[in-house]
Order: structure tokens, then sequence, then C-alpha cells
């Protein structure tokens, strides 16, 4: 059943789009920030593959993620989110699990037993010798902590994009994905400000720069999964942090990953962009966070933005048609 944000509840967008029933299944991406490591490999070979331009790569001055964000020459961004944390906030769930399952050796213990680990210890700024507390048991506890998370245009099932684009430069291809074709994009930017995400964005430079003025956005390397093959950014990922496969394999690895993170005592794990029933039908790139929406940047309840665009034709055809009949009225009388 549709979800009360969804446009018209869940469809199989190839399909909807008018493929045939031979089309392959839909292709998508599963996102796991939980062991993504910031390399930003992703971004270096999207840029390789798809012949974007390296642009924007200079320091900040408020954060070491030097590619800033998601954009018309950034087809993926890894985000380098920094967190304060109080000390002691760092022991995951993880931790204490493989302290649990872990088999004496009859060596010598470093650090305190899982039972100390467990407990809240509040810590001096320093120890008597000028040793840092946070490293005293040989142990690492920062007090602060990385999100890392590699964004991606969303490939909604209900693609705001799609809808607006009035020259047919976007289409859904047979994978179920949204791809910009170049040639016949005349850069009107009615795509831009649809979509919900703020994904797409026109090219504006840097000098010498092919399709400047020009929509641009992943396509979840249409050209290689025409070839069979795995999209660059997938491929070319160390930690399989960016998993690419048939989206409805990917939903039930990521409800399992979550339930694995759960059980593990990390209740921040969440999933973000799977649900078929939300307001954009479900995505094909979704993502497993570790925190709310907001602190990735993500909107935390995304609706395809022309999801009223029925509803304001058939108020804008009644009103024309009072307004109409009033004329014809007025002019009756008239005449009288």
């Amino acid at each position: 059943m549709a979800g009360p944000h969804s446009f018209f509840g869940p469809v199989d967008p190839a399909a909807d789009a008018g493929y045939d029933d031979d089309h392959p299944k839909r292709k998508g991406f599963f996102t796991d920030t939980s062991i993504c490591i910031g390399c930003k490999a992703c971004e270096v070979a999207c840029k390789e593959w798809n012949d974007v331009p390296a642009d924007h790569y200079d320091m900040l001055g408020s954060s070491y993620d030097n590619s800033h964000s998601l954009n018309a020459n950034q087809w993926r961004h890894v985000a380098f989110i920094e967190q304060p944390k109080r000390l002691g906030e760092q022991e995951s769930g993880l931790r204490r699990q493989a302290a649990e399952q872990a088999v004496s050796l009859g060596m010598p213990a470093m650090g305190a037993p899982p039972d100390v680990m467990k407990a809240q210890v509040t810590l001096p700024d320093a120890l008597s010798d000028g040793t840092d507390p946070g490293h005293a048991d040989g142990v690492d506890r920062p007090d602060f902590r990385w999100l890392m998370s590699s964004d991606v245009c969303k490939h909604c099932t209900h693609a705001a994009c799609l809808d607006v684009c009035p020259t047919g430069s976007l289409f859904r291809s047979e994978f179920g994905t949204v791809v910009v074709q170049d040639d016949i994009c005349n850069g009107c930017g009615y795509c831009v400000a649809a979509c919900p995400y703020g994904v797409i964005e026109r090219r504006k430079g840097p000098e010498g720069a092919t399709n400047v003025g020009i929509a641009q956005k992943c396509t979840l390397c249409y050209d290689r999964l025409d070839a069979g093959k795995t999209p660059a950014c997938a491929q070319s990922c160390p930690t399989q942090s960016i998993q690419f496969g048939d989206v409805e394999e990917l939903r039930e690895r990521a409800n399992a990953r979550v339930e694995q993170l759960h059980e593990a005592g990390i209740m921040d794990a969440r999933l973000y962009g799977n649900d078929p029933n939300d307001g954009v039908g479900g995505a094909g790139a979704f993502f497993l966070l570790m925190d709310d929406p907001e602190v990735y940047g993500f909107p935390p309840d995304p609706v395809v933005t022309t999801k009223d665009l029925p509803d304001m034709y058939r108020k804008a055809v009644l009103a024309a048609g009072t307004l109409l009949a009033g004329a014809v009225v007025s002019f009756l009388g008239g005449r009288r």
C-alpha cells in the first residue's frame, strides 16, 4: 500500500517507463557508511571514468574534506563529519561483542576487563606522570568520531527531474536509473530546482571543460552497466562500503546489516532511502547511516517535488472553467 507521502505507490520504474517485461532487474547502490574510511577512491574513479573535471580540490579550513559537496563536477562526494563525543562514548557494541567472544590464550591482558569497559569512567585531564589518560591503557579513546559517507544521486523511483524536463534529455534507463543526455539538454535548469536532494546541477566551469551550462549528475555508469560491468565507484571501493547490485537484493542485505549492528549494540544505525513507501517511492541509491539524516546533509523526509502537480492542474482547470462560466453569464446578462 502506498504511504502518506507516496506519489502513486511503489512501481517498477523501468516498466513504468515503457520497457518490456524482459528488461534487466533494477540496479542501484547500497552505501554502508559504517565501514567507509573516507579514502575518496570512489570520487577519483568516478571522475576518471566519466571525464568529470578535477576541480574543487582545495582545503576549506573548516574540514579535512577538500571536495566540498555533490555538484556538477562532483558526482560522488565523500563527506567528512567530525562529531564531538565525551570520553567513554566511543565504546561501541562491536568492541563489547569482541571482548565477550574473545578466547583466552593465557596471555597477560591489556586494558580493563569487559565489565570495567562497560562502566562510565571519569578520567583526569592528565595522569601524575604526564601521560594522556586516553592512551594510558594502550587504547585510543578520542573525544570525537568521524562519520564518513559517500553521497551520490539517489535515482529516485518517482524522479521529479524527469517530470519537469522539457526536452527529454533526462530519461529512465532499462536498469531503472535516471540518465542525462548531454547532447539534448538545453540547460534550462528546471531539473535543478525540482530535485528534493539538491543533487543535479548545471556545470559552470572550469575553463575549457565540456558541457558547460548542461545539467550533470551520476548516471550509475550507464555505459558500464550496458557492458555488464560494475560502476566505477563501487569497483574501486576498498572496503565494499559502496555495494552495487539488484535493488531488491541490496535492500535485503541492508536490512540484515542493520540487524547485525543493532545486535552488536549500535542502535544509532538506520537505513535511509530504502523504503518504497517514502516520499520518492524508494531510492535506487540508499544508505546505512550512523546518525540522523540531517547530520549527513540529507532531508529527513524527502518528497518528490512534482507530487502535487496533478492536483494543481485540476484546480487550475476548475478555476479557468469558473472564470469562463462567469464571463459567459456576464455576457449574456449584458445583452438583456
